[in-house]
């Protein structure tokens, strides 16, 4: 468990979601910090986990990005430290913005073949499968 000051998986977690609902919804960090108010510097600080958000801020960021707070945590076995690989993956694929586009991208592809496919370019550029 991390000490207070220390940057802690849960609140990457929960930034990392942040910015993914952010990003599709079409909305800017500095157009999410003015309705937060706070500084887009602070914004990413959130969604990059390097700052912690306030209960308060969370609850206003999940009013102003038309959500529930509960949409922003891991389940509860995640929180308790048994990470699963898609949990680590979201984690991987938030950390930049290009990440973040793909993933908010993906699920607006409504052919199931197409998505298929898209991951399949993807394992085989990682050098997967």
């Amino acid at each position: 468990m991390a000490r207070i000051g220390e940057r802690d998986e849960v609140d990457a977690y929960v930034g990392a979601r942040i910015g993914l609902r952010r990003s599709a919804l079409g909305l800017s960090q500095s157009a999410l910090a003015q309705q937060l108010g706070v500084s887009f510097q602070q914004v990413q600080k959130y969604e990059t986990g390097q700052n912690r958000i306030s209960a308060s801020r969370l609850h206003r960021a999940a009013t102003v990005l038309g959500t529930s707070v509960e949409t922003f945590f891991p389940p509860v076995e995640t929180a308790r430290g048994e990470a699963d690989d898609g949990w680590q993956a979201m984690r991987f694929i938030t950390a930049t913005a290009d990440g973040r586009s793909v993933a908010a991208g993906f699920p607006l592809i409504e052919d199931r073949d197409v998505r298929r496919a898209v991951a399949r370019i993807v394992r085989a550029l990682a050098g997967g499968d």
